[in-house]
Parts: C-alpha cells; sequence; structure tokens
C-alpha cells in the first residue's frame, strides 16, 4: 500500500499550534526580471539568496495530532496574516522559517553556491551501480577525474565503498587502500575533492591527502568518530539522508511524508553538527533520492525539493544514472543520460545549488543553456 500524501486545505483549517511548527515550501517560483521586479516591490522573497530567482507563495506542511500531514498553499503575504493572527511567537516562527529559505548561501568548500555547482563522481569500486569497477585501478581513476575536471567539473567526489541496494560493507583499511592514492593524484591537480564515505577513518586519512569535503550517506550518524573528526579539520560536509543500510534499505520503506520526513531527519543531523562544533555555514544537505525511499517516495521528494532550502544550507541532489530514472524510462545504466538531465535540470529550477553526475560534459552543457534561459527572463 503506498503512503498517503496530504490533502491540500485553507490555511485556517490547519491544527493548533501549526503556525508556530510548520514547516515551509517556496512555491509560486519566479526567474529572471519577473524574480526581481516581485521582490523589489515586495511581493516575493529571493531563493536562497539567488539572484534572479524569487518565490511568491508557500506550502505549509504541519503534523496533525494523529501523525498525519497537513498542507495548505497560500501567497506570502496572506501567510504573514494568518500567523499575526495566531500570536507574536507563531509570527516569529514564520518570520524565521521565511528568512531561512531566502537567506543567501555562504560558500561551501570553498566554492561559492551563488551559481550552480557540478559534482563529478570518481568511483573506485569494483562493483559501483553506474560503471562496475571501470576505475578501481587508482591511475585510471584519477586520469578519469582529470578528464571530468576538463569537462567542466567544479569540484570531484571520490568513493571506495558502493552504496547502492543490496551493498555489502568494506571494511575502512580496503577503502582506505583504494581512495588514498587517487584524492593524493587528484589534489595534486588542484582539484576540490570531496571523499564520499561513512567511516571516520576514511575521513581522516582522505582529508589528510587533500580533501576539503566529506560526503556521507550516514549524515556522520554511522561512524561515532565522524563528527569529531570533521569539526576537528574544519572541513565542509554533505549530510545525506538514508533510511537504514545499504544491504536492506530497498525493504518496504515507509514514510507519513518522504519529504516532510526527510527534512526534520536532516534538521536533527544539522544540529548535532553545530552541536559537535560544525558550523551549519560548512554544511550541506542531501534528500538521498533511492536510499530507502520506494518510487513514489523520491518522486514527491523531488516534487518538493525547494522545501529543503528551510534548513538555510546548500543542497545538494544526485539523480544521475538512479534505477528512478531507469525504471519510468525503461533504459539501462548506460542508456539513462536523457532522464539523469531532466532530473538535474529540475532541481535547478527548485534551487538546488549542487548536482552530483556521472556526465560532467552533458550537464555542463545543459546547465549553461538552462542559466541563459533563466537570466533572459
Amino acid at each position: 500500500m503506498a503512503d498517503p500524501l496530504p490533502v491540500p486545505t485553507d490555511l485556517d483549517t490547519l491544527p493548533g499550534g501549526a503556525a508556530r511548527a510548520a514547516w515551509l515550501r517556496p512555491c509560486g517560483l519566479l526567474t529572471g526580471g519577473a524574480a526581481a521586479a516581485a521582490v523589489a516591490a515586495g511581493e516575493a522573497l529571493p531563493l536562497a539568496g539567488r539572484a534572479g530567482a524569487a518565490f511568491g507563495m508557500a506550502e505549509l506542511l504541519a503534523r496533525r495530532p494523529d501523525g498525519a500531514v497537513a498542507a495548505a498553499v497560500a501567497p506570502l503575504a496572506r501567510l504573514r496574516a494568518w500567523a499575526e493572527r495566531a500570536g507574536p511567537e507563531a509570527a516569529a516562527a514564520a518570520a524565521g522559517r521565511l528568512a531561512a529559505l531566502a537567506a543567501p548561501r555562504p560558500p561551501w568548500g570553498g566554492l561559492a553556491l551563488d551559481r550552480p555547482l557540478v559534482m563529478g563522481v570518481v568511483n573506485v569500486t569494483p562493483d559501483s551501480f553506474s560503471d562496475g569497477g571501470a576505475f578501481l585501478d587508482p591511475e585510471r581513476a584519477a586520469a578519469h577525474g582529470r578528464a571530468l575536471l576538463a569537462a567542466g567539473a567544479d569540484l570531484l567526489d571520490v568513493g571506495g565503498e558502493s552504496t547502492r541496494p543490496g551493498a555489502a560493507p568494506v571494511p575502512p583499511e580496503e577503502e582506505i587502500r583504494r581512495v588514498a592514492p587517487v584524492v593524493a593524484a587528484l589534489a595534486a591537480a588542484g582539484a576540490v575533492l570531496s571523499i564520499d564515505t561513512r567511516h571516520a577513518a576514511v575521513m581522516r586519512a582522505a582529508l589528510a591527502a587533500g580533501a576539503r569535503i566529506v560526503n556521507d550517506v550516514t549524515a556522520l550518524a554511522g561512524d561515532p568518530e565522524s563528527l569529531g573528526v570533521v569539526a576537528r579539520a574544519g572541513a565542509a560536509v554533505a549530510l545525506m539522508h538514508m533510511q537504514g543500510e545499504p544491504a536492506t534499505m530497498q525493504a518496504a520503506p515507509r514514510y507519513a511524508l518522504a519529504s516532510l520526513d526527510v527534512l526534520e531527519a536532516l534538521a536533527a543531523r544539522v544540529a548535532a553538527c553545530e552541536q559537535a562544533g560544525i558550523p551549519r555555514a560548512r554544511i550541506v544537505i542531501d534528500p538521498g533520492i533511492g536510499f530507502g525511499k520506494t518510487q513514489q517516495h523520491n518522486l514527491e521528494i523531488l516534487a518538493r525539493l525547494a522545501l529543503f532550502h528551510a534548513l538555510g544550507t546548500g543542497v545538494m541532489i544526485g539523480v544521475s544514472r538512479k534505477s528512478l530514472v531507469g525504471r519510468l524510462a525503461g533504459a539501462p545504466v548506460g542508456a539513462r543520460l536523457p532522464g539523469s538531465l531532466a532530473g538535474a535540470l529540475h532541481a535547478l529550477g527548485q534551487g538546488v545549488q549542487i548536482l552530483r553526475v556521472h556526465d560532467v560534459a552533458e550537464t555542463r552543457q545543459a546547465v549553461a543553456l538552462w542559466r541563459a534561459i533563466e537570466d533572459g527572463a
């Protein structure tokens, strides 16, 4: 049985306390001159501080007493008036949510987030879903990374453990053996590097070899030492959501509403990072498409991607070559580029700042045209 989706209702029918506790998803998205004019007129707010992108409406998502999710969509002026009628605390909460959605994002890993970034994937594994063991040899992996940089990648994500559905874990020692020489070679080439790992020992080794960023599918919850390693290193981090473990995560995952449940789980991990000494400015979040989610969950999350700006961080998304594309298009891994680009361009329209992709040159070309069209509106 499919997880239920909320039925939109009127603001005034939302549960008591919703004005204080509801999350807001930007809607009524505008670009180009229309966005600038609406912001100047006070009828819209910038989307994550990006020039030429704005939102004039919001969807409220609130928990009902029975755990179900209530939803309502309203223009910003009506939303503010409704919150003010609920009292000063509710008005302040709504203002804070809107401010988080609108604020510019600080640089991450030394890279500005005021334009889309393309992160190229370098898998140093024998069982990657996307390219098998093509780059298990360190020299071939480093050469592939340099080719992605030449194709326009802003940064590279190096991983030595496959976390595809059903994947078996890899000992940290083996993971380090795979990734350390690749990270060192690409750092020497001037690349901005992320290490894709859930093991603190691998994080430590990769950061020492030249990585600036940790990309963790467990959001720094999979290893008790991870938070301390990242905090002490002053590294940037990408917190990804995964329900369960790779070996079992696709065994009947359930959510009240996938996008909201994932957002709240990531909010808890952001809070844990801040408590451990990792400031929010060094964090981006990733809702984890395909990690403990059914096709319906993935599509609902993608439809509500703008919701993830609510945490005031950058947002990363990885749709590239995933089984979601394959199932919808009936395409094997090697034939999923068109669907991957469609997912990437949708994400950009929702204000996502970082695209994690395998096909860098093609994505870079699509992003260039998307930006030109947005700027010309």
